[in-house]
């Protein structure tokens, strides 16, 4: 791999950095090297959304941009080679016209101390150049990662519904909504010519960063560097440095591989790669998998789904994570590989402890093998925490029911938040399998859920009522099965 400077775009120019620390954020770039004050720190943990850019990619074929928002305070520098970054200053220059998105803002009084206003603004801009006519509940998810203890949303949203009625320009790109025109060539014509032909790899203060473009390359660098850290999304490990105040001294970056960011599906599976984000992965499970919406609408926030991976947030291995759960239940499998071997293994066999895995030194994961469904099978998912949006669960449960009649010939169920890691509720199942479905084999089944798990009091729940609670939505589950129930748990008072 090429020992060399990164390279994006800003502002329509070419930036070139030598000697860039690996760990270095995008916001620590922007405020103290660039002096870029706008975007703003609150959090320093991915959480508050002041810190919210955007970035543009081109595909696979270099003939379309992609723009997401992430969070720069946890996002590293390296990650933004060959892309193009957008801060809250790209979208009004000194002297130019007010973007249609911050005219919103200023005409429906969306801003208050003004600490936040950057963050959403641009969320917001990704919204506008991603859906020209968002309804209100689209409105509410492209903002649940941003927010304010001013205004109380209201103006803000008032202003998401109006901006597209202050488009001013017809020759800027960045003021053209979704469909205007196709995004001109000559900012597709920029990113292709950052495009490398070999990985990149960067030395500073005798720590490295390497960003292989293929597996076979990545996989020689971390039989090499066991002990290296694999950077996905960075979601969970840019916390690592701005929370810890960690020396990461070897990263490897998954996000150029190209087989690790492929997705397809086959006549049986969908096969993820590693580094496929969570906002191309949910789509594809949620339109064969309806009854997960309601999870993965809450999983995070638009900025984490845009950067975290769905195999970072397996291998990261969290006994809160929320994906784990649903993709037990329906009998998900890993990919592993070590230099060029690979195993297969079921996901609800690859966890033994807390932080503690199947993957031995040198091996990591590949790729995320998720069951088609089959037609017959009810799967279903809830989460228990504080707030809707972007808040950590304190229980989240998945089931997987499949009935004879009205006698249960398969169940599975599946829960985070309860033990070290996220596991399957054996007990629970075996005292329903073969019995009928029905409020006297559940009520046994409740009791069996005390067997399986051991729940840990925490800032988010006690243990009693982390158990208490994993029973009740089990009953709950029962009753949306019957029909009984007209609006899940988290659909009730939600905006649509």
């Amino acid at each position: 791999m090429s020992k060399s400077s990164i390279s994006f775009v800003l502002d329509g120019q070419v930036i070139e950095l030598q000697n860039v620390d690996p760990t270095r954020t995008v916001l620590q770039f922007l405020r103290d090297d660039l002096r870029r004050t706008g975007t703003k720190e609150g959090c320093a943990e991915g959480d508050c959304g002041a810190c919210t850019v955007v970035v543009a990619e081109a595909n696979h074929n270099g003939d379309e941009l992609s723009l997401r928002a992430i969070n720069s305070c946890i996002q590293f520098l390296p990650t933004l080679d060959g892309k193009e970054l957008i801060t809250v200053e790209s979208l009004a220059p000194t002297g130019s016209k007010l973007h249609p998105v911050q005219r919103a803002m200023v005409d429906h009084h969306g801003s208050q101390c003004g600490f936040c206003t950057p963050g959403f603004v641009m969320s917001l801009f990704a919204l506008y150049k991603s859906n020209a006519n968002p309804s209100r509940q689209e409105i509410d998810d492209a903002l649940a990662g941003n927010l304010c203890r001013c205004t109380g949303y209201r103006p803000i949203i008032a202003a998401a519904q109006a901006m597209y009625k202050h488009e001013e320009s017809k020759t800027d790109w960045l003021r053209q909504p979704c469909g205007a025109q196709q995004e001109p060539s000559e900012r597709l014509a920029a990113l292709k010519s950052l495009a490398r032909e070999q990985g990149l790899t960067i030395e500073h203060g005798g720590r490295s960063f390497h960003a292989p473009q293929d597996v076979e390359t990545f996989a020689a660098v971390y039989e090499r560097n066991p002990g290296a850290t694999i950077l996905a999304g960075g979601t969970d490990v840019g916390l690592w440095v701005t929370k810890q105040h960690r020396k990461l001294d070897i990263v490897i970056y998954s996000g150029r591989v190209a087989e690790f960011t492929e997705m397809f599906v086959s006549p049986t599976h969908i096969e993820i790669g590693a580094a496929v984000t969570l906002t191309d992965v949910v789509p594809a499970i949620v339109d064969r998998y309806p009854g997960l919406e309601e999870l993965f609408r809450r999983f995070a926030s638009p900025p984490i789904r845009n950067a975290g991976t769905l195999g970072g947030n397996i291998a990261n291995g969290s006994p809160i994570g929320d994906t784990m759960a649903a993709l037990m239940v329906v009998g998900t499998s890993l990919v592993l590989q070590r230099g060029a071997s690979t195993r297969e293994l079921p996901l609800d066999e690859f966890y033994h402890d807390y932080q503690v895995d199947d993957l031995a030194p040198g091996e990591f994961l590949s790729r995320v093998r998720i069951p088609l469904p089959d037609g017959e099978s009810v799967v279903q998912s809830q989460k228990w925490s504080k707030r809707f949006d972007q808040d950590i669960s304190a229980v989240c449960t998945a089931y997987c029911l499949k009935l004879d009649g009205d006698t249960v010939r398969e169940f599975r169920m599946a829960c985070g938040g309860l033990a070290p890691i996220v596991k399957r509720a054996l007990k629970c199942e075996e005292e329903l399998l073969g019995q009928r479905w029905e409020m006297k084999s559940i009520a046994r089944a409740c009791e069996a859920l005390g067997s399986d798990f051991t729940p840990i009091s925490d800032a988010r729940a006690s243990a009693d009522i982390r158990l208490h609670a994993v029973r009740n939505l089990l009953r709950r589950f029962f009753h949306e099965t019957q029909g009984s129930v007209d609006a899940t748990v988290y659909t009730y008072g939600r905006q649509r």
